[in-house]
C-alpha cells in the first residue's frame, strides 16, 4: 500500500530565509517555485538517491494552526555520515531535537530543528544501502 516517501512538507514563516537555508544545506536550488513571480508561497527540491521532494510552504498556507515548539512525524532521511551531516547542521544554525543515537544493527538515527522550527532526521540505515546496491545492481545487469 505506501510505496515510499513522495513529497514531505515543511512550514515557514519566511521561505526567502529558508530557500537560503535548504539551498545552502543541499547546494542545489529548488527546481520548482511556485508563482513563479513575485514572493514564493511554495518551494521544492528533488533530492537524494530516488530524488524524492522537500516542499517547503509558506505557512500561511498550513492546514493546521501553528505550533511553538516542534512536533509531529519525524521523517528520517538516510545520509553516508550521521556526525558528520549533523555537524553541517548544526553549523548552518539548527539545533539539537534527538541527540546522535546507535541503534541495534548498525541503524544510527538523530534529528535536528531547522531555523524554521521543522525537525529534519538523518539515519545511517543499513537497510536502505542494501535496497540501493540492489537496485543498482539490477541496473547494471548484474
Amino acid at each position: 500500500m505506501l510505496r515510499g516517501m513522495a513529497t514531505v512538507s515543511f512550514f515557514t514563516d519566511d521561505i526567502d530565509a529558508a530557500r537560503e537555508w535548504y539551498s545552502k544545506l543541499l547546494g542545489i536550488q529548488p527546481y520548482f517555485v511556485r508563482p513563479e513571480t513575485g514572493p514564493a508561497a511554495y518551494i521544492e527540491y528533488r533530492i537524494g538517491d530516488y530524488e524524492h521532494e522537500l516542499g517547503i510552504i509558506d505557512r500561511r498556507y498550513s492546514p493546521h494552526a501553528a505550533v511553538t515548539d516542534p512536533a509531529g512525524a519525524v521523517l528520517f532521511w538516510h545520509v553516508d555520515d550521521v556526525e558528520e551531516t549533523v555537524a553541517k547542521l548544526l553549523a548552518l544554525g539548527a539545533r539539537e531535537h534527538e541527540p546522535i543515537t546507535p541503534r541495534e544493527a548498525g541503524f544510527v538515527t538523530a534529528s535536528v530543528v531547522d531555523p524554521f522550527g521543522n525537525i529534519l532526521g538523518v539515519m545511517q540505515n543499513p537497510h536502505y544501502q542494501e535496497i540501493l546496491e540492489l537496485r543498482s545492481g539490477s541496473m547494471l545487469g548484474e
